[in-house]
């Protein structure tokens, strides 16, 4: 079937007519288009430029490859050649020239005119192509064993190249650019399948009709659910791309109306079509409320008719915001992501506004009681979470500006920042100006911008209009939002209440004051703020207060809520309540609180079991300043020990700077038996800036460390050390990417009898799914050693701990199962080869899989010692990755000493390392995320 002969649909609306047909094997898809393209830029061009979507699964080297691995996903990057897609062949044609495209590689084609088609002209291109369609694994896209899923593989023209945005639209972000234009599709399938997508279907496989976004079709041989709303004011299609049971169907059928009919009371009218994709559904739905699975058990936060209800509602908002709305996604993204976010919080607000967080959990029994009612967790409103998402990354200073572009934008930053902190403002200006006044606001503006780009900036002018104390909105875009409030204190005046409020800013932004009595009864206030207005004197009725909240609930997002609460009378007037509390939790900004967390540890050897109690401040979320105590009863010497420590943080909001961080801390433990050490620190370490996306982190840190140790009779023969001074500077650079994993770092320690200076760099290489190599290059240097004996000298085989610093369960010892124990540091051998060098070392390590668990190691390195030549020693053997980079297991075999395998006490030369930190294993966990 051809159609390709066809009428003009408007004067100044694209049209595109396609006729594609899909392989038997669903494999590549021939392609026979016209698009006719009308200038409506403000300028002449002398070229066209069409998006070639598919090139982006060309290669390893292409944006979005690189996009998927700061995602941690190398499926695409390690993808065969039948898995990925590219445009096979090529040829574009216009009334009165011929195109050259011979790079079919390239994500963007350029059309240069024979004459310029001026302005409100338009051309007809005629192209012909075939694509291989890729793995649908990679991005939802593409083609798998059960089904053809379509989008953004047809070639297009680009709307949105106004600022030449290199790249961007291949960066599986879903950016539609094919706004306002008639489409034409015919699909030729194989037999038995079916299409379904986002367009109306005239005939058999025939689709047409216009579109503010991008087509998309789901082929299938399956039939997927269709559901129609019919309400007074609206008739709605939803067609499904995927399958759902029978009792989910009956759900939606139940709440769609309710989804639409809520959505429409707010924002205006509804959409006769929605398609919903299985990928858009994944992505849109309502983060958090998922049954939590652990080991055998199953614990539901909701009910499924709830989770259908929460989930869909999100999913219904943003289809229909997409449908409606067409805006750049990379500079305003934050504009649907807040709608949606403001339509879930009215929604929660009428129909969960008691629900909590975590929902059914708070209610389940084991043994007979709630342990989850033992947090304030359990206490925390679901509606909290936006408020909260947003504190979470803020505390760490990895929080990005409301406007930066959508691609910088971290995966939680996506939710925390553009989803919910816009969200939030939303909600809170229309609370202020009142919730009918900001909806009509924003149903006129989507009305008047119908099929037309909006500037969302505009909305926000004309929202200050409406409500002048709006006005701060936006600055917000352009800065990290750092904006507090304070109660600072009250005081009984006649008949009233005088309360005093300070802000840290100069903007005028009004706070929602609320007073609540014993019995539970509340008043609420808004309190206007001028300019510069940094202090402010507010009077309310002196009637039974017994607290004063300011934006209770989360409802703005300020950095800090701990100072937005006051009790009038008892002990802690003027002032917050000290709470005790077992376990982290999540914080409760009304009470100043204290963790005791019971602690049992195996720390060493010598102290064996551990059992003590932790008091800090840190609940889930950090905090500026933090401190910890842990005594502990050592049960290997019936003696108490412990650390303690306390740290304040600077976090400067707009900087290169992310974290500056002071702190002081002390130990007191054992080292070997019946001997002590103790350790009293000062530090200050900087932690720059970085774009939350990077995996780079840089560092840079200076510790002073007195040390004071118990000796032995034959360590004080041997002129050991009790007491000494250590003095280091250090600077690194980390970049965990997934692919090419790298660390460098330089440092330089001292004390009154040397100095040294340390350097060291590693690579690691994934060069197939989960097969690596490592390298490490390490070189060590006394630049002045006038020490009494060897304990600070470069380890070869064994690191001399004198810092306390590496966690070795046997810290002394020179024999047995904690001997072996292998630490990755110094001259990094994995051979027992004797010895320690005190003048200068440099080693090579180098690390590879073989076949699965197994890898092969090799070590080489040259050392000198003062008065002795230069000495060069190697190793080599097999490592066992039990759980990698935590339980691995080295096996020597040929090295500096001879064929170890031989040796009678081979037993003895195997080594190990045994990492128990959970930081380093929920460090890894959250990579990807920020």
């Amino acid at each position: 079937m051809s159609f390709l002969g066809f009428v003009q649909i408007s004067a100044q609306k694209d049209s595109i007519f396609i006729n594609a047909k899909l392989s038997s094997d669903r494999k590549t898809l021939d392609v026979e288009q016209r698009i006719v393209y009308h200038n409506n830029s403000p300028k002449d061009l002398d070229s066209l430029k069409l998006l070639n979507w598919i090139a982006a699964y060309n290669n390893r080297k292409t944006p979005l490859v690189y996009r998927k691995l700061e995602d941690r996903n190398n499926r695409l990057h390690f993808a065969k050649q039948d898995e990925l897609g590219k445009l096979l062949e090529i040829n574009i044609t216009s009334d009165s020239q011929n195109f050259l495209t011979d790079k079919k590689e390239a994500e963007n084609l350029y059309l240069p005119l024979a004459t310029p088609l001026k302005v409100g002209e338009s051309v007809v291109l005629n192209l012909k192509y075939k694509l291989q369609l890729p793995d649908k694994k990679f991005t939802g896209y593409g083609t798998s064993d059960i089904n053809t899923s379509l989008k953004y593989f047809f070639i297009v023209p680009d709307h949105f190249d106004k600022d030449n945005h290199l790249n961007r639209h291949y960066l599986d972000i879903e950016e539609s650019v094919s706004f306002n234009t008639f489409w034409k599709i015919y699909l030729s399938l194989p037999a038995e399948f079916q299409a379904q997508g986002n367009l109306d279907q005239t005939a058999d496989n025939l689709f047409e009709g216009y579109l503010d976004s991008d087509p998309e079709f789901i082929i299938s041989k399956e039939k997927f659910p269709v559901i129609n709303v019919n309400s007074e004011s609206f008739k709605t299609e939803i067609k499904l791309g995927y399958n759902i049971s029978e009792q989910e169907k009956e759900n939606l059928e139940f709440f769609l109306p309710l989804h639409l009919k809520f959505i429409e009371d707010r924002i205006g009218s509804i959409p006769e079509h929605l398609f919903i994709s299985e990928k858009f559904r994944a992505k849109e739905d309502f983060f958090g409320n998922n049954d939590i699975n652990f080991w055998k058990f199953n614990f539901k936060l909701f009910t499924d008719a709830e989770k259908v209800d929460q989930d869909y509602f999100g999913i219904i908002s943003k289809k229909v915001l997409d449908e409606k709305i067409i805006a750049d996604k990379q500079n305003h993204h934050w504009f649907k992501n807040g709608l949606k976010s403001y339509l879930e919080i009215q929604y929660l607000k009428k129909f969960y506004r008691d629900a909590k967080l975590l929902g059914n959990l708070t209610e389940t029994k084991i043994l007979g009681i709630k342990p989850v009612k033992f947090f304030h967790a359990s206490e925390v409103k679901l509606l909290d979470r936006y408020g909260l998402a947003y504190q979470y990354i803020m505390t760490q200073n990895l929080d990005q500006k409301i406007g930066e572009r959508f691609s910088e934008l971290s995966n939680f930053n996506d939710m925390a920042i553009s989803n919910f902190e816009t969200g939030s403002l939303f909600s809170y200006t229309a609370d202020k100006m009142g919730e009918n006044q900001f909806n009509n606001l924003v149903k006129n503006y989507i009305s008047k911008n119908t099929d037309t780009q909006v500037n969302p900036e505009d909305f926000l002018k004309e929202l200050a209009e409406e409500e002048k104390s709006s006005e701060y909105f936006s600055d917000f875009l352009k800065q990290k939002n750092r904006d507090n409030f304070k109660l600072k204190n009250f005081r009984t005046k006649n008949d009233a209440v005088e309360v005093r409020i300070v802000k840290n800013t100069s903007e005028n932004i009004p706070v929602k004051l609320e007073t609540e009595s014993r019995e539970g009864s509340k008043r609420s206030y808004w309190v206007e703020t001028e300019k510069n207005e940094r202090l402010k004197t507010f009077e309310i009725p002196a009637e039974d207060i017994h607290k004063i909240t300011l934006n209770n609930g989360y409802i703005f997002p300020e950095p800090n809520y701990r100072d937005n609460y006051l009790y009038t009378k008892g002990i802690f007037a003027n002032s917050k309540k000290i709470k005790f509390k077992l376990i982290k939790d999540i914080p409760n900004p009304e009470f100043n609180e204290i963790y005791l967390n019971p602690r049992v540890r195996f720390s060493n050897a010598y102290d064996k079991f551990l059992l003590g109690m932790n008091f800090r401040n840190e609940s889930l979320f950090d905090q500026k300043f933090a401190y910890s105590l842990t005594p502990y009863y050592s049960t290997g010497t019936g003696k108490m020990v412990g650390t303690g420590g306390v740290s304040y943080s600077f976090l400067p909001a707009e900087s290169f700077i992310r974290a500056l961080t002071f702190g002081v801390s002390a130990a007191h433990f054992h080292y070997d038996y019946e001997l002590a050490y103790s350790r009293a620190s000062a530090s200050a370490g900087i932690s720059f800036q970085k774009p939350p996306r990077s995996t780079v982190s840089r560092g840079l840190s200076v510790s002073y460390n007195y040390y004071q140790r118990d000796l032995s009779a034959k360590m004080i023969a041997n002129r050991d050390y009790d007491k000494y001074n250590l003095w280091s500077v250090g600077y690194g650079y980390t970049d965990n990417q997934m692919i090419h994993e790298k660390s460098m770092s330089i440092s330089t320690q001292g004390m009154e009898d040397y100095n040294k200076i340390t350097g060291e760099a590693f690579y690691r290489w994934e060069f197939a799914p989960r097969q690596k190599l490592s390298l490490r290059l390490f070189a060590g240097y006394f630049v002045r050693n006038e020490t009494r004996n060897n304990t600070f000298n470069y380890g070869i085989s064994r690191v001399s701990d004198y810092s306390f610093s590496y966690n070795l369960l046997g810290q002394s010892a020179t024999e047995g199962l904690l001997s072996q124990q292998y630490i990755l540091a110094d001259g990094g051998f994995k051979s027992f080869i004797p010895g320690s060098v005190n003048q200068w070392i440099t080693s090579f390590n180098v690390d590879t899989s073989v076949w699965k668990m197994i890898h092969v190691y090799a070590d080489a390195g040259v050392y000198k010692n003062k008065n002795f030549d230069p000495k060069f020693i190697w190793d080599s053997g097999l490592k066992v990755r039990v759980i990698p980079d935590f339980l691995e297991v080295y096996l020597p075999v040929q090295s500096s000493l001879g064929f170890e395998p031989g040796f009678k006490d081979y037993g003895k030369r195997i080594r190990y390392t045994l990492i128990l930190n959970l930081g380093t294993i929920i460090n890894a966990a959250r990579r990807g995320w920020y």
